[in-house]
């Protein structure tokens, strides 16, 4: 059975920037409209961690019991390595997207925002069917746009929005690179799996692209990002304290761009992961404090 260790690697840490980075950027933005509400903030952070954990478990559980990971190059897969029963995978992975739910619950409640409950419930849905359900929109190419939307938009928009009950320019455009970096951590995921997931039948957006097309998808997003990042300059010179990010995604990129493969990829996950977090930390703080 899977140790503790195993148990925190197959919730994979390193993504959960996925979950700090919107609500860092978001409480930034509720901080430049002066309607900074710590509970709130810590609600949304909580709600984000759960999801973010509870769709790496049951990514973990569906790729398992389908067999696509069974030869894959990467961190810890509980079910695809033998290490624990799919059955505690995917109840651990329900409990994580239950307290999500339950933590969303009573954020809405707080802030008195009905609409949330239906758009919390969409999210709680994507994280099960990325890889689960009969067709699972992960395996068809799909799901860097979801992560673009839930870890970017919705996430960022929505914890500043539960705080100053209104949308603003600034969440709005904070949202838009952070929704980029988190999908380009999928894509340098899914680049890595390229072999694997084409002999699986996984069609990713990279098994799509195919080699080329993926690394210079991963370039163009990251240029991007942080165009993005300059450009809300002119609304908050505070922004700018986002492209603290650039310098390790400009080393991510410089790996793809050098034909990086396999376990090098793995690297490529971790400085897009860091670029992520730095840039979402930045925003927080430049947009909450300089603005």
């Amino acid at each position: 059975m899977a140790t503790l260790s195993q148990w925190v690697a197959g919730a994979r840490p390193r993504t959960l920037t996925a979950a700090v980075a919107p609500v860092a950027a978001g409480t930034g933005a509720a901080a430049a409209a002066d309607s900074f509400l710590a509970t709130r903030a810590a609600l949304a952070l909580g709600v984000a961690l759960c999801l973010q954990i509870g769709v790496n478990y049951a990514n973990d559980y569906s790729d398992g019991i389908r067999g696509t990971d069974d030869t894959r190059i990467g961190p810890v897969r509980l079910v695809g390595q033998g290490l624990a029963r799919p059955a505690a995978v995917r109840a651990a992975a329900l409990g994580a997207l239950l307290l999500a739910a339950l933590l969303g619950l009573l954020l809405v409640v707080l802030a008195q925002a009905w609409a949330w409950l239906l758009i919390g419930a969409l999210a709680i849905g994507a994280a099960w069917l990325y890889t689960g359900g009969p067709r699972p929109y992960g395996y068809a190419g799909l799901g860097e746009v979801f992560v673009f939307v839930f870890f970017g938009p919705v996430a960022v928009i929505g914890t500043a929005y539960l705080q100053i009950e209104a949308v603003t320019v600034l969440a709005v455009s904070a949202s838009l690179p952070i929704g980029l970096l988190a999908a380009l951590i999928l894509v340098a995921n899914n680049l890595r799996d390229i072999p694997t997931d084409r002999a699986a039948g996984k069609h990713t957006l990279a098994v799509r692209l195919g080699d080329g097309g993926t690394r210079r998808l991963f370039t163009a997003g990251s240029i991007a990002a942080f165009v993005m990042v300059v450009m809300m300059a002119p609304v908050s010179p505070g922004a700018l304290a986002g492209l603290a990010g650039a310098v390790p995604m400009a080393a991510a990129v410089r790996q793809v761009r050098g034909g990086a493969v396999g376990r090098d990829l793995i690297d490529v996950l971790g400085r897009t992961s860091l670029a992520l977090l730095l840039t979402g930390l930045g925003l927080g703080v430049g947009l909450g404090l300089l603005s």
